[in-house]
């Protein structure tokens, strides 16, 4: 039974919405999720953790389920070199790892999900709804009416975007689907065994954390997921001013790629390079979108974006998910908060937004800025020592940022406004 008199609906059932869904479900918040495909399914071949979203799963109670369908038998993310793509494939910069603190964890995207899927009722989740509206209920001031292509509905309370950069809560709720912006950049992704790289001669050692060969305008990200016989591929190319694109049809987002096109796009790079590119398999490019300019509010009356439908960024410090994590979390914490009900969701929703979207922002800029640096666009050049001064201390604000304080802040913040 609900220990609230509101109810909560989450749009999309990816990790962010599955995560924060579990800690609504956990706290006896009435929560159901709505999911335009007919199963559970992550799009995309690895992601990365960092120490923030591990400690949001191991504080959920799944982190043990998540680690056990990664395949490891350890935290696998360890180190963060940066190597010239260049023939010889110089050592630009070992990024100095805390050896507890800083161990993240790769992981298939689909093996995630699983992990976290185990603790979420069935019966909340429901399939081929694709939501095509949010409007306001013309019998209950105060609730939304959910819209989906099969002619259904749906009323809540309160209703929370986690439905990705192509977001169409954030469309109907904040009448623009503008801030959806191409980058200039795409994004080569695909997987490659380990093994057959080795067999083929490779010479980087790809197994112990994540990999950047660095070069202009280009560069290549590598980790390895299943246990580290699987190496995940993202080779990027900038064509053009970064964030100077426009949105491209969505139809074109992502489609089939070929070894022999990115091979051409990295002609005369490092033998590691060429042979890491022949032995790709299942290639897709993606044309990186991203949220810009930022929004002005994750938050409309008593609809709220989380994830990358409110703050889709770049993915060179392997970042978004966290942040979408963080995002569900900080939510999740203040609408179960005991003085939280009805009356005062409006108040809850506005501390959530002037707490988050500060801090998403931020990572944003380091992600893009973590972009400029490792294509030789820093503000100190391409070179051993130009990209240490611009990566140092990178990751450190993102992984070691503490959650539990903005909570208190955003608590005190609604008790000193009379909301708590």
């Amino acid at each position: 039974m609900s220990k609230k008199d509101f109810k909560v609906a989450i749009v999309g059932a990816g990790v962010c919405g599955v995560a924060c869904a579990i800690m609504l479900a956990q706290q006896g918040v009435d929560v159901e999720i709505f999911e335009s495909t007919s199963r559970f399914g992550e799009i995309g071949a690895g992601i990365g953790l960092g120490p923030n979203s591990i400690r949001i799963l191991k504080d959920l109670g799944v982190f043990d389920d998540v680690f056990k369908q990664s395949g490891e038998e350890d935290l696998n993310m360890v180190a963060y070199r940066y190597i010239s793509g260049m023939e010889g494939h110089e050592l630009f910069y070992d990024y100095p790892l805390l050896e507890e603190q800083d161990r993240g964890l790769g992981i298939a995207r689909s093996s995630l999900l699983d992990g976290l899927v185990k603790h979420i009722d069935p019966s909340l989740v429901h399939f081929n709804k694709r939501c095509t509206d949010v409007t306001q209920s013309p019998d209950n001031v105060g609730r939304s009416i959910l819209h989906f292509q099969d002619g259904s509905h749906a009323e809540a309370d309160l209703v929370i975007g986690a439905d990705g950069i192509k977001s169409k809560v954030r469309s109907v709720a904040f009448g623009s689907t503008s801030n959806a912006t191409f980058s200039n950049t795409v994004a080569y992704r695909g997987l490659v065994s380990y093994d057959k790289l080795k067999d083929a001669g490779i010479g980087t050692d790809l197994s112990g954390g994540i990999v950047c060969f660095i070069g202009k305008d280009k560069h290549i990200i590598t980790y390895p997921i299943r246990g580290g016989k699987v190496i995940n591929v993202v080779a990027f190319v900038t064509v053009g001013e970064v964030l100077k694109g426009e949105a491209l049809p969505r139809s074109s987002w992502v489609v089939p790629a070929t070894t022999k096109e990115l091979s051409t796009d990295y002609e005369g790079w490092g033998r590691d390079v060429s042979i890491l590119i022949s032995q790709l398999s299942d290639v897709n490019k993606w044309s990186i979108h991203v949220i810009h300019p930022p929004m002005k509010s994750y938050v409309h009356g008593r609809t709220a974006l989380i994830g990358d439908a409110a703050h889709a960024m770049f993915t060179h410090l392997g970042a978004g998910a966290g942040q979408g994590l963080e995002d569900g979390y900080l939510l999740a914490r203040l609408l179960s908060h005991p003085a939280t009900n009805a009356s005062n969701l409006t108040a809850v929703l506005q501390t959530y937004d002037e707490i988050r979207r500060p801090r998403a922002q931020d990572v944003w800029e380091r992600s893009y800025n973590s972009g400029e640096a490792t294509e030789g666009r820093g503000p100190h050049g391409y070179s051993p020592e130009g990209i240490r001064m611009d990566v140092a201390d990178m990751f450190s604000p993102v992984w070691h940022h503490d959650l539990s304080e903005d909570i208190d802040i955003a608590k005190r913040q609604l008790h000193d406004r009379g909301a708590f």
